[in-house]
C-alpha cells in the first residue's frame, strides 16, 4: 500500500550532490513535508560502476527508504536516473522521479534556437540520457554535450567562485560559446553550486537550467496531482524533522553538506544497505 500524504519524501543519491535537490525541495514544498535523505557515501561514485551494479545499489536504497514509509522517491543522481529509474519504478509502488526528465523538460521549454547544451560528469554524458530525453521532447533540437568532471571536486571543496573554478569553467566551456546554444542544462546535482561562474563563462545570453530546481518543481507537481502533498498551511509536527542517512561515517558529509545547504544539517545516521 502506498503511504498517504503524511508519509515522508525520500531523496536518494550516491553521495552528497543530491543535497542541492533537497535544498530546492525545501524551497518549494510546504513546511510540514518531511524529507528522508539517503546518501550511499560508502560506494560513491556510481558513475564508474557497471549498469547491473548501479541497478542493484538503486534497488537496495529504494527498499531502505520504502521501509521508512516514504510516499515518493526522488532519485537525485544522474547515473541512477539514466540506468536504474525503470527498475526502481517496477519494484516500488510509490511514485519515482529522476533528475534527467525534469531537466530535459525545462530545457525544451526554455530554448528558442533549438540548440541545447548539456554539461555533466563523464558517465552522465557518456550515457547519452539527456540527449535522448531532449530529442524525444523536441525532435528538431541539436544537443551539444560536454563532460566537466572537475566541477564535482570543486563544489565539494567549496571552491565555487575562485580563480581555480573560473579556470576550470573556461577550459570546459569556452568551446561551447561558438555553438549557438541558448540553453545550458546543469546535468549534475553538484553544478548548481558553480552556477555563477558557469553563467559568467558561458555568457548572459545562455539560460541555465538547474536540474535540481527542475526536479523539485516536478516532484511538487507529482505529489499535488497524486493528492500526496501536505496542506500548505499545516505546521511541521514536533519530532518529525528531516532525517539524513549515509552509508559511511558522516563527518565529511556533515561538513560539506552544511556548506551545500548554508546551514548546519539535521539528524545524521550511518546505515548499512546490504543487511
Amino acid at each position: 500500500m502506498t503511504p498517504g500524504p503524511t508519509g515522508a519524501i525520500g531523496v536518494f543519491d550516491s553521495g552528497i550532490g543530491g543535497l542541492t535537490v533537497y535544498k530546492a525541495l525545501r524551497a518549494v514544498l510546504p513546511p510540514a513535508e518531511r524529507i528522508v535523505y539517503l546518501g550511499d557515501t560508502a560506494r560513491v561514485p556510481y558513475g564508474s560502476k557497471s549498469e547491473a551494479t548501479v541497478v542493484r545499489y538503486a534497488l537496495e536504497g529504494g527498499r531502505f527508504l520504502a521501509a521508512r514509509g516514504v510516499k515518493a522517491l526522488i532519485v537525485a543522481c544522474n547515473t541512477m536516473s539514466a540506468l536504474a529509474l525503470e527498475p526502481l519504478r517496477r519494484a516500488m509502488v510509490r511514485p519515482v522521479i529522476g533528475v534527467i526528465e525534469p531537466g530535459a523538460d525545462a530545457a525544451c521549454r526554455a530554448t528558442r534556437s533549438g540548440i541545447v547544451g548539456v554539461i555533466g560528469t563523464s558517465a552522465t554524458i557518456r550515457s547519452g540520457a539527456y540527449h535522448r530525453a531532449i530529442i524525444d521532447r523536441l525532435p528538431g533540437a541539436r544537443v551539444v554535450a560536454r563532460a566537466c568532471p572537475l566541477f564535482v571536486s570543486l563544489a565539494e571543496e567549496g571552491w565555487t567562485e575562485n580563480d581555480v573554478a573560473r579556470a576550470a569553467a573556461t577550459a570546459y566551456l569556452e568551446g561551447l560559446r561558438g555553438e549557438g546554444l541558448d540553453t545550458l542544462v546543469l546535468g549534475c546535482t553538484h553544478y548548481p553550486l558553480l552556477k555563477r561562474v558557469i553563467g559568467e563563462t558561458i555568457g548572459s545570453q545562455v539560460r541555465l537550467v538547474d536540474s535540481a530546481e527542475a526536479t523539485a518543481a516536478a516532484a511538487r507537481d507529482l505529489l499535488l496531482d497524486g493528492r500526496l502533498l501536505r496542506d500548505a498551511g499545516a505546521p511541521a509536527a514536533p519530532g518529525t524533522e528531516d532525517h539524513f542517512y549515509v552509508t559511511d561515517p558522516g563527518e565529511l558529509f556533515h561538513e560539506v553538506g552544511s556548506r551545500f545547504l548554508g546551514r548546519p544539517m539535521g539528524r545524521l545516521e550511518q546505515v548499512d544497505l546490504t543487511v
